[in-house]
C-alpha cells in the first residue's frame, strides 16, 4: 500500500514538473517575442521612421495586430505571460530550481515577478478582447499623479523609483557578470554557441538594466518635482536617450540591446533549468 501511494506520488511530482516545465518555456518565449518587437520598433523609432508605433508593450501589440491573425497572436502572447505568471508562482510556493531556490529571499522575488507578469498579462488580454487602452507613457503618468495624491505619496512614488532604478543596477550587474549561466543546462553544448548565448545575456541584460535605471530616475523625479508629468513610461525613457551626449546612437545601442536580450529570452527557453 504504500508503494502504491509512493508510486502515485512520484507521478503526480513528475506531472507538476512537467507543468512547471512547459509553463516557464513557454513564457520566456513569449518575452522573447515581446522584447525583439520593442528593439525593433526603439531602432525604428531611433532612425526618424515616422511610421513607428511606440516602442513598449502597447506599440508591440499594435505591430501585431496589423500582421495577419495578429488577433490571434495577441492572444497567444497574453496566454504565454499568463504562464510566466503561473511559473513565477509555483517558484515563490515551492521554490526556485537550484540549490538555493528554497531560499526566502528567492521565494519573494518570485512573488514580486508573479505580480509583474499579472500585471503584464491583464494588459495584454485585455487589448485582445478591444479594451484598447492608454499608452505606456500616460499609464505611468497617470498612475504617478494618483499616487501622489496618496497620503505620503511623495515618498511613495520616491521610494518605488528608487526600487525600479536599483533592480535596474541589479540586472545590469548580474548581466556583466553573467550570473545567469549557474541557471543554464548548456553541458553538451558546442563551445561557439555557448559563448554566443552568453552575449546574448550580456548585453541584452545591459540594455534592459539602462531601461530599468532610467525610468526609475525619471519616477523618483517626478516625486521630488511633486510632478507626475516628469514620470515616464517606456517608450518615453528610450526616447529620451537621444537626448544624451551620444545622441540617438545611444538608442541605437539601447534598441539593439533589448533585441539581444528577446533572443537571449528564446535562448532561456531552450536551455534554462526549471
Amino acid at each position: 500500500m504504500t508503494s502504491v501511494t509512493a508510486s502515485k506520488g512520484i507521478r503526480a511530482a513528475g506531472r507538476g514538473g512537467r507543468a512547471r516545465e512547459i509553463t516557464a518555456r513557454c513564457g520566456l518565449a513569449t518575452r522573447g517575442v515581446l522584447y525583439v518587437l520593442i528593439g525593433t520598433l526603439a531602432l525604428r523609432v531611433a532612425v526618424g521612421d515616422p511610421g513607428a508605433q511606440e516602442a513598449d508593450r502597447q506599440g508591440a501589440l499594435q505591430e501585431l495586430a496589423g500582421t495577419p491573425f495578429g488577433v490571434v497572436l495577441i492572444w497567444a502572447v497574453g496566454l504565454g505571460f499568463v504562464c510566466m505568471m503561473l511559473w513565477r508562482l509555483s517558484e515563490a510556493l515551492t521554490g526556485a530550481a537550484g540549490p538555493d531556490g528554497g531560499k526566502a529571499t528567492k521565494r519573494l522575488a518570485a512573488a514580486g515577478r508573479t505580480v509583474f507578469y499579472a500585471t503584464v498579462a491583464y494588459s495584454v488580454l485585455t487589448f485582445a478582447a478591444g479594451g484598447g487602452g492608454s499608452s505606456g507613457d500616460e499609464q505611468s503618468r497617470d498612475v504617478t499623479a494618483k499616487a501622489l495624491d496618496l497620503p505620503a505619496g511623495q515618498f511613495l512614488v520616491g521610494a518605488v523609483g528608487i526600487g525600479i532604478a536599483v533592480a535596474g543596477v541589479v540586472i545590469g550587474v548580474q548581466a556583466a557578470r553573467r550570473t545567469f549561466r549557474k541557471h543554464l543546462s548548456m553541458g553538451r553544448v558546442p563551445q561557439h554557441w555557448r559563448k554566443g548565448v552568453e552575449f546574448l545575456g550580456v548585453a541584452g541584460g545591459l540594455a534592459r538594466g539602462a531601461v530599468f535605471a532610467a525610468a526609475g530616475a525619471f519616477v523618483l523625479y517626478a516625486a521630488v518635482r511633486y510632478d507626475p508629468a516628469q514620470s515616464k513610461g517606456i517608450d518615453d525613457t528610450l526616447r529620451s536617450f537621444t537626448g544624451t551626449a551620444a545622441g540617438p546612437w545611444l538608442l541605437v545601442a539601447v534598441a539593439l540591446g533589448l533585441a539581444l536580450f528577446g533572443v537571449f529570452s528564446w535562448a532561456l527557453a531552450r536551455w534554462r533549468e526549471v
